[in-house]
């Protein structure tokens, strides 16, 4: 099989759950560290890849996507040899997609915006995206308690997509030690076969 190339910033959530859920599929994959500060992701030869100029985009073998949590859908739906990923019983499967949202929404608006503050120094309510963050994860812990995974039984790309923000809240100044069950999640996909880590920054004061 041929590498599914993976265009990215390696220290992109987006990017990461991508990375992990071909890990976790071990799929043979090439990494490609765009240059963004100097603006590759908006050449020309890059944006027939991705139109709106984000990260990550992956070319297997011609066929080009460009969104994060459609790539886990692609990624499982052509190559998972187990329907655990993307469960076709349709409470199950809405279980899942209602995480995907999760995942676009409050957890972009939260975690994923703090560290963008920290890490990346956009130009963003940082206060508030803490206060989401922490809105988010009181919700997640409760929901947590007495179950292993987010959406059914077992991991699912619910747990994939939600994974890298919230591992890495903490360098966007957003403190995980008062949620234990979503602490033990976190551990959880770590302990998975194949897993891969995210690229680490600086741990800021905790809100």
């Amino acid at each position: 099989m041929t590498p599914i190339k993976l265009y990215r910033n390696p220290k992109s959530g987006h990017c990461h759950r991508v990375e992990l859920m071909l890990a976790l599929l071990d799929l043979p994959y090439e990494t490609i560290d765009l240059d963004m500060a100097n603006g590759a992701h908006k050449a020309p030869e890059y944006l027939k890849i991705s139109p709106f100029g984000l990260v990550p985009a992956i070319d297997d073998g011609g066929y080009m996507m460009a969104d994060s949590n459609a790539i886990l859908v692609y990624l499982v739906q052509t190559y998972a040899k187990e329907s655990k990923w993307m469960p076709k019983d349709p409470k199950q499967a809405a279980e899942v997609q209602r995480w995907l949202t999760v995942a676009a929404d409050n957890i972009y608006s939260g975690p994923c915006a703090a560290r963008l503050v920290k890490v990346f120094g956009v130009d963003l309510d940082h206060s508030a995206a803490v206060t989401k963050a922490h809105d988010l994860f009181k919700m997640m812990d409760t929901h947590l308690d007495g179950r292993n995974w987010l959406a059914t039984e077992t991991i699912t790309i619910a747990d994939v997509a939600g994974y890298s923000y919230i591992a890495h809240a903490p360098e966007g100044g957003v403190d995980l030690a008062p949620y234990p069950n979503v602490r033990a999640w976190l551990a959880r996909v770590e302990a998975e076969p194949k897993f891969v880590s995210m690229a680490t920054s600086p741990i800021p004061e905790l809100a």
